[in-house]
């Protein structure tokens, strides 16, 4: 349609000229157009508007932080890890019902678990797993080993030295006790899964912590902890030389168990002036070896008459006493010791298997 208007009457030869011609007339009329305005304005003192440009902002509304740690398995399990140990020592604090060392290292465990489970969910939270400095494939689950040993001796320990305090009175601070025992119970099952979910499975590759020779290093420190509170309230290791030499064996081996978490979770392995997988077999070998003497010695010279020892329990000894008497940690040292040896030698047979891999 607007071809045949502007080309009615015209000659079929001129065609596109006439077209053209049309355009080009109408364009003048309209920068002739534009000039005298601009003029007329000009006369006038106006001063002719500018354009208008329109700017479109779009706001978003951008999350900081991976919630996704929340809704995976073992973030859930850390979540109610914080809040089972928050609410054990809450109630704890609310009634003042602990004493004692018993009661203390209590208090220690829950509120050591609860602050160190929270900043690793924070660091998982903010993406900072890279900028620790430490390595994330051997820590948490290092931790979460021990928080298992912690929580698990509190939740016996606890109930075992308060609520005899308050047998047969029905109180509120007997039932405090109860709930705080029952929740403890709580966090140490919600520790124990979360090792048993990120622990190494057959043939997967990850960190030397969160395999069972890993996690069996953690149990031979722990256990070696509780060998030195008994050994060392009231000393009974200064008569013989002997016994001298039982307690070397659980400093050099604790320290050495120590040594080689920290170099795990630290990623300082390379600095050993050999290979790592050498240095645990020989080093693992010792302890089974010297373990074996220690097993033989301590009960030999504790329970022995002929070289000294006590194979009875003394009179002196008050059964009902929540305390236990010298004799009866004796006995204790006896049994963690074979203990250990057993450990000791699970982690050797166990050592052999593995396949260490260069990264």
């Amino acid at each position: 349609m607007q071809q045949n208007i502007l080309v009615t009457g015209q000659q079929p030869g001129k065609k596109h000229k006439d077209v053209f011609s049309v355009l080009d007339s109408t364009a003048a009329d309209a920068t002739r157009t534009d000039i005298f305005a601009s003029s007329a304005l000009r006369r006038t003192g106006v001063t002719p508007a500018m354009p208008v440009h329109r700017t479109t902002t779009t706001t978003t509304t951008t999350v900081v932080g991976n919630t996704h740690v929340f809704k995976t398995p073992v973030g859930i399990l850390r979540l109610l890890e914080v809040l089972f140990a928050c609410v054990t020592f809450s109630l704890v604090v609310h009634k003042k019902a602990w004493y004692g060392h018993p009661g203390d290292w209590c208090m220690f465990s829950w509120c050591f678990c609860f602050a160190v489970t929270l900043i690793i969910l924070i660091v998982e939270f903010a993406g900072l797993q890279n900028r620790m400095p430490v390595s994330w494939k051997n820590f948490p689950i290092t931790f979460a080993m021990y928080a298992v040993l912690m929580c698990l001796s509190s939740s016996v320990i606890y109930p075992v030295y308060h609520l005899p305090e308050n047998r047969g009175v029905r109180s509120e601070t007997r039932d405090y006790i109860i709930a705080a025992t029952v929740f403890s119970c709580l966090t140490t099952l919600a520790y124990i899964i979360e090792v048993s979910m990120t622990r190494a499975k057959p043939g997967e590759i990850t960190g030397y912590m969160a395999t069972v020779p890993g996690l069996l290093k953690v149990v031979e420190t722990f256990t070696a902890c509780i060998i030195f509170v008994f050994i060392s309230d009231p000393i009974s290791y200064d008569n013989y030389d002997a016994l001298k030499w039982c307690l070397a064996v659980y400093c050099i081996c604790f320290i050495l168990s120590v040594v080689v978490i920290i170099l795990c979770v630290g990623e300082c392995t390379g600095w050993l002036p050999c290979a790592f997988n050498k240095f645990l077999s020989a080093y693992t070998l010792l302890a089974v070896l010297m373990y074996a003497t220690a097993t033989v010695i301590w009960p030999l010279y504790k329970f022995d008459r002929d070289h000294g020892g006590q194979p009875k329990r003394p009179s002196s000894c008050q059964r009902s006493s929540l305390t236990p008497c010298p004799w009866d940690k004796l006995v204790a040292i006896a049994v963690l010791t074979a203990l250990n040896l057993l450990i000791y030698l699970i982690d050797l047979v166990y050592s052999a298997r593995l396949i260490f891999i260069k990264v």
